[in-house]
């Protein structure tokens, strides 16, 4: 295990320009497409009202075409249909694991791509969501930090990604499936801890969210929404206080030697500088207690005295652990803890208070699983150097 993995890789960001062509209306903020409203003739006076009606129709009932808004008048139809559109990113390929995962290949403007995955349990449905196309972070166990970042997604992309899920499932158009009054909702958890570090894309995150936490929107609640971070220490108390929802920290490491070779980013904010961090979070947020997820790695950081030190650190943090057994991809440095290990692991955790579940492995046969998430085309990209390098090209 070396230390050679920059913090952050060296990334130039180049300044978009807007599509061109009608306005997309998903991932807008209320304000924003009040403005919008306006700026396309609607009467201001009018404009709150008009942005409520809409706003139902895309995100409780999942209605895409204008001429369905059936409370709006003819007239004002026809101006949307001409100006504006409600527009998801497009479905490229959908896995369906044995185990019931679904993992969907989402293509985004200008031909990138994303993974989102779907996860059923008897309880619940989680969705992992993506916020960047790549990733900074090159976590040496993660698959998806292999490939560099190319942008981060806009509000619409992120809400998208559940938007299309929804589609997927056929949750929209169920009689009372969009207030869970009717038993549980198919997506009725999300979890950011798809590709990307949500916390170096938050304005769009913190976007995507409120619509999802909006109660003419998704309507779910803050407390189903959990926002995984490596620890980008600054970002921290903003997600309190604009997003308020559960918060996880990749945590990984009980020494800043570990942890700087597993998640470089501690190289910038170490472990003490994160636990502050992380003190403070439950008492503006009002969360219940921080996800530590924490990857057992063969010989790495799965040791008694580990378990034992994680114990101290995080004492005064309402808490629980997460232990991630890891997910192996072709070439990954790493191995997968035992079971014997974890479960020794885990009981000293447990016996020192501590929700301590060990995560059982979703969508591991598609790719699908913690860590393995990378676009297809730079899955395809590499194997394609790799061949030419073992051919002697």
């Amino acid at each position: 295990m070396t230390a050679t993995a920059p913090i952050t890789q060296d990334v130039h960001t180049m300044p978009r320009k807007l599509p061109e062509g009608p306005l997309n209306l998903v991932g807008l903020t209320r304000d924003a497409m009040r403005d919008a409203l306006i700026a396309i003739g609607t009467p201001e006076k009018q404009a709150k009202m008009r942005v409520s009606q809409i706003w139902q129709w895309i995100y409780h009932r999942g209605v895409r075409d204008f001429d369905q808004m059936t409370n709006l008048s003819k007239d004002f139809r026809a101006l949307l249909a001409e100006k504006c559109v409600v527009q998801l990113p497009e479905v490229v390929t959908r896995q369906i694991s044995e185990d019931g995962t679904r993992k969907y290949l989402v293509r985004i403007a200008g031909g990138h791509e994303v993974e989102v995955v779907y996860i059923p349990e008897t309880d619940r449905g989680t969705l992992c969501v993506s916020s960047q196309v790549g990733c900074t972070l090159t976590c040496s166990f993660c698959h998806t930090g292999t490939q560099k970042l190319v942008r981060n997604l806009t509000a619409g992309e992120i809400v998208g990604q559940v938007m299309l899920a929804r589609d997927d499932l056929d949750e929209w158009h169920t009689p009372g499936q969009g207030s869970g009054e009717n038993g549980p909702r198919l997506v009725s958890n999300i979890v950011l801890m798809g590709m990307g570090e949500p916390l170096y894309n938050f304005e769009n995150v913190r976007d995507a969210m409120k619509i999802a936490m909006d109660g003419e929107g998704l309507a779910l609640s803050r407390r189903r929404i959990t926002l995984s971070t490596s620890g980008v220490v600054p970002e921290i108390a903003r997600t309190a206080q604009e997003i308020g929802c559960q918060l996880a920290v990749s945590f990984h490491a009980t020494t800043d030697e570990v942890r700087d070779k597993l998640v470089p980013i501690n190289k910038r904010w170490n472990i003490a500088e994160l636990l502050d961090a992380l003190r403070e979070y439950p008492k503006v947020s009002n969360s219940e207690r921080i996800t530590f997820e924490y990857v057992m790695l063969d010989g790495v950081n799965d040791s008694d005295d580990d378990a034992r030190r994680l114990i101290k650190l995080i004492d005064g943090i309402p808490a629980k652990i997460n232990l991630i057994p890891f997910n192996e991809w072709p070439g990954a440095p790493y191995k997968r803890s035992s079971n014997n290990r974890i479960r020794a692991f885990a009981d000293i955790i447990y016996k020192a208070g501590y929700a301590s579940p060990i995560r059982k492995p979703r969508g591991e046969d598609i790719m699908a699983a913690c860590g393995q998430l990378k676009s297809e085309t730079e899955r395809a990209r590499k194997s394609r150097k790799q061949i030419e390098a073992e051919a002697g090209m």
